[in-house]
């Protein structure tokens, strides 16, 4: 009677979210439709919180976990398949390689079946498998039961929770039953689940051994990164030999060309604001597009076709640069633009700006589209980001007019226009032909033709930057540059640093247990699409516990504290964890040599023993499984640490005491650093 109390409270404990963390963002409503002919259809809708997704069933292998629906029960005859509705979403996946396909906000799965016999009753059983995800983490797969009677006539009756007629599989097992808004049912038998196996007496999350003060929240989206990116780009654009001339022109005609001095500071300070006003304009499509077509960017930064349109454009941007051809918008509308200038005024300095901006867009128009590409394959929330990055752009442009309108005299420090604008727009092309190489490599990698391998992405980088150095020190000319260029200090320091960037690719090309290029990451192709990965090779090299209970006697033998990793196989961020943040060279010695590491995945799809199968009653006709390995661990998670979230880092003391204050999700690599050192640092110094 103990244990069986025991094991209710504990259950009860899990289910009643007593503690935010655990997770519940998908709701499902069971239904059964009358189709006529003594047919019938099980639906089983899912809705999503925001920002949160449950895969298809039509997911590809070794990427996140494919939802499953089945439908069995007494007196049932099965028609075909299950089917899937709703707006299905495909993204290629960098840390799995290959496209991930699920549904947001909302779903619904299918199955058509008929009574065996149309004169009596059927129990139906809905069982679904899934995964839900959102960008940070992923929760522990889950199981669910739903049950419904039908009668003959059409008509449906819900049966009370757990009555159904046991599927097969779960013949043997007995069922915990756990209302969350009545309590324990006390009829009910125990489960044969060895709490021994689930509950560590000694641990209290909610009260560590230490405070490290390292928060898990989730990232917002990084708009400032953007803003400045935007605002470095506007700065080069301005070093362009489409710009640059305009801006002692422009800045002079405001100051000189009044009578009234200060007048003339006051409409070149509207200037500028018009200037970066229109850039701001230009995003406002992207946000209309968006509410339109939702997912829009998505399927564009995963279309195979799209980024080999993107790719050709770059090099088509880096042709520009070079000299070979130029990118201008149709002049009717520089014209238009132009002749809109006498209007005089705000509305004349409105399209003397508007003028600017489109007879500059032969430079601009590539740095622009650089900004373009980034964001639509960076982000989901590529509208705000575009504005940002648009923004900072207009910024730059808007702080040199004002500032030079302000200080006219600083006109003179200006350095005059000459032959190293088109040095400056040379240097960008070959930064468009490497950015170009990006878009191609993800056309390789949605496709899994797998061509582009990370060794043959790397040399085609080095042999940029080798022609890029090669053209600063004068070896390659292009049709603008001077037939005997003067080499300056400035181009020869640039082109050292060409070199130093092609030792520093040179290292991607060398074998090595830890990855390499960690500041290209995200931008080369994943670890895996290489010519000398091996599966067998294990995380980094290191070859975790996969057994919590083992790693406990390892870390008693060894005098370590443990590092649980709650993680799974088709847990996404998990996977950039380990490839981004684990490989960094001042973490991945302290995962090697500091802790034990006990890699537990929830998504195990070994079965457990039979004695130990359960099924845990949650009420309103769902029933949750507890019959493999991951929902073991998953379970282990919950009732310990009141978290089903992967990622999910734990640091304990070889007893079972949390030493400092669990974290999840995608981190940024100080904040894990931080968290490792503190837990390891005071236990050394407390053992």
């Amino acid at each position: 009677m103990k244990f069986k109390s025991w094991f209710l409270l504990v259950l009860l404990f899990l289910v009643t979210g007593i503690n935010a963390q655990i997770k519940n963002p998908v709701k499902f409503k069971f239904t059964i439709n009358e189709l006529g002919d003594n047919q019938y259809e099980a639906v089983l809708n899912a809705t999503m919180e925001s920002g949160w997704h449950i895969y298809s069933k039509d997911i590809p292998e070794d990427t996140g976990i494919p939802t499953e629906y089945k439908v069995s029960g007494k007196n049932i005859e099965l028609i075909g398949k299950f089917t899937e509705v709703g707006k299905k979403h495909e993204e290629f996946s960098e840390a799995f390689g290959g496209n991930i396909v699920y549904y947001s906000n909302s779903a619904g799965f299918k199955q058509k079946f008929r009574l065996k016999d149309g004169t009596k009753p059927g129990d139906v059983v809905a069982e679904i498998t899934y995964q839900t995800c959102d960008d940070r983490v992923c929760l522990a797969p889950n199981t669910l039961e739903f049950n419904k009677q039908v009668t003959p006539k059409g008509s449906v009756e819900e049966t009370e929770p757990a009555t159904a007629e046991p599927s097969k599989d779960s013949a043997k097992t007995e069922t915990a039953v756990v209302n969350p808004a009545k309590g324990p049912v006390a009829n009910t038998e125990t489960s044969k689940l060895d709490p021994k196996q689930l509950k560590i007496e000694s641990i209290n999350f909610e009260k560590p051994l230490t405070d490290c003060g390292v928060a898990s929240e989730k990232v917002a989206e990084n708009y400032w990164t953007y803003l400045l990116l935007g605002f470095i780009g506007g700065l080069i654009a301005l070093l362009t030999p489409c710009v640059f001339p305009m801006i002692p022109l422009t800045v002079s005609f405001f100051t000189k060309g009044s009578l009234n001095k200060a007048k003339g500071k006051r409409d070149a300070f509207i200037y500028g604001f018009f200037i970066f006003l229109i850039f701001v304009l230009l995003s406002v499509p992207f946000h209309i597009i968006d509410g339109i077509a939702g997912n829009i960017f998505n399927e564009i930064s995963t279309s195979v076709w799209l980024n080999i349109a993107f790719f050709i454009i770059f090099i088509f941007f880096a042709g520009s640069f070079f000299g070979y051809y130029d990118i201008t918008l149709p002049s009717a509308i520089a014209n238009k633009s132009s002749k809109a200038e006498e209007a005089g005024g705000i509305v004349g300095i409105f399209f003397m700006a508007l003028t600017l901006v489109i007879v500059s867009f032969s430079c601009t128009g590539p740095i622009l589209g650089s900004l373009l590409g980034s964001a639509v394959t960076g982000s989901a929330n590529v509208p705000m980001l575009l504005t940002f990055a648009l923004a900072g752009f207009g910024l730059a442009w808007a702080i040199i007019f004002g500032l030079l309108a302000l200080f006219p005299q600083a006109l003179q420090s200006l350095p005059k226009s000459g032959g190293w604008m088109n040095t400056v727009k040379v240097v960008l092309g070959f930064v468009e032909l490497a950015l170009a190489l990006k878009f191609l490599s993800k056309a390789d990698l949605v496709s899994k033709t797998f061509l582009l391998k990370r060794e043959l992405f790397i040399v085609i980088w080095i042999l940029v930057a080798l022609g890029l150095a090669l053209y600063l020190f004068g070896l390659i000319r292009f049709p603008h540059d001077d037939k005997k260029p003067k080499i300056s200090i400035t181009r020869k320091i640039l082109g050292v640093l060409g070199l130093g960037f092609v030792i520093y690719l040179v290292q991607g090309l060398i074998t090595s247990e830890r990855p390499k290029l960690q500041l290209l990451s995200g931008i080369l192709p994943p670890l895996n699409v290489s010519y000398f990965h091996d599966e067998k090779d294990g995380i980094l090299g290191m070859h975790p516990e996969h057994d919590f209970f083992n790693a406990v006697e390892l870390a008693k033998k060894e005098g370590k504290p443990i590092l649980i990793d709650f993680t799974g196989y088709g847990c996404e961020n998990c996977r950039k964890m380990e490839e981004f943040v684990w490989s960094e060279s001042y973490i991945l010695p302290i995962l090697q040599n500091d802790v034990v590491l006990a890699s537990l995945y929830v998504d195990d799809k070994e079965e457990l023993p039979e004695d130990q199968k359960t099924k845990i009653d949650l009420g309103d006709g769902q029933v949750k499984k507890v019959k493999t390995i991951g929902d073991r661990w998953s379970l282990f998670q919950q009732v310990n640490f009141n978290n089903n979230s992967q990622p999910h880092y734990v640091l304990l003391t070889p007893d079972g005491k949390v030493i400092n204050t669990p974290v999840s999700g995608y981190m940024p690599k100080e904040d894990f650093k931080k968290f490792l050192e503190c837990g390891v640092n005071y236990y050394k110094n407390n053992k």
